[in-house]
């Protein structure tokens, strides 16, 4: 029998060449801010080991130092530019949201979803207590919003609740800042408290619909291998 061929694993490498395509799609200068950084930090280093006569220790930590600069540059750079690229598409809260995992339990479907409109509420669980996260109209996704806090009222009656909408308009959160918002929030319940909600809310029915998964210009959600520099 033939041997089917295993696809090749990809470097490291491919993944950084991946996130240097998504951003500077967005951010045609990112070679200048990558490689600027890197050449700068470098020449800085150089500059002291002649200074200072060590050059093996100046050397040695501008590599390290600089590489380390320009690779936060280049992850920062092909973050916000994903986000960028995905703004306003539906459902794109779900990518970020897809980017938060330590201390939130959170649905990667929308909890509610209207199907006309493509209106959504995302659920996030943590110490802050249910965080709704509307993606979407305001005035369609607050009907939404108003459903699943009242769904979310029988089963857990005083559970806090916080609501989050995304958007560019007034009173909304630029997707861009959606985790820095969510790992901002004030905390109010335990970690014991956290599980004992997120038990009690799987019981909630919805009315949600699956949400394509290639949501971002690549046909896939931001690669968070390449924004982790895997």
């Amino acid at each position: 029998m033939a041997k089917t061929n295993k696809p090749k694993k990809k470097r490291w490498y491919s993944y950084l060449a991946d996130a240097y395509r998504v951003s500077k799609r967005t951010y045609p200068w990112t070679g200048w801010a990558v490689w600027g950084s890197l050449v700068g930090i470098l020449t800085l280093f150089i500059i002291l080991a002649a200074v200072t006569g060590s050059w093996f220790f100046y050397i040695f930590t501008g590599v390290v130092l600089a590489a380390t600069v320009a690779l936060l540059v280049l992850l920062q750079l092909v973050k916000t530019a994903s986000y960028k690229q995905i703004d306003g598409m539906p459902g794109a809260a779900s990518a970020v949201l897809g980017n938060i995992k330590r201390g939130w339990n959170i649905t990667e479907e929308p909890v509610r979803f209207n199907p006309r409109s493509q209106d959504m509420v995302f659920r996030a669980i943590g110490r802050p207590g249910i965080v709704l996260i509307g993606d979407g109209s305001p005035s369609q996704v607050n009907k939404l919003i108003d459903e699943e806090r009242r769904a979310i009222k029988r089963v857990a009656p005083s559970a806090p609740i916080q609501v989050i909408k995304v958007g560019n308009g007034e009173d909304q959160v630029k997707l861009s800042q959606l985790e820095k918002t969510m790992r901002r929030l004030p905390k109010k319940i335990s970690n014991q408290e956290v599980a004992a909600v997120a038990q009690r809310l799987r019981a909630i029915p919805t009315n949600a619909l699956p949400i394509p998964k290639g949501i971002d210009p690549m046909n896939a959600r931001p690669n968070r291998k390449a924004m982790r520099g895997r």
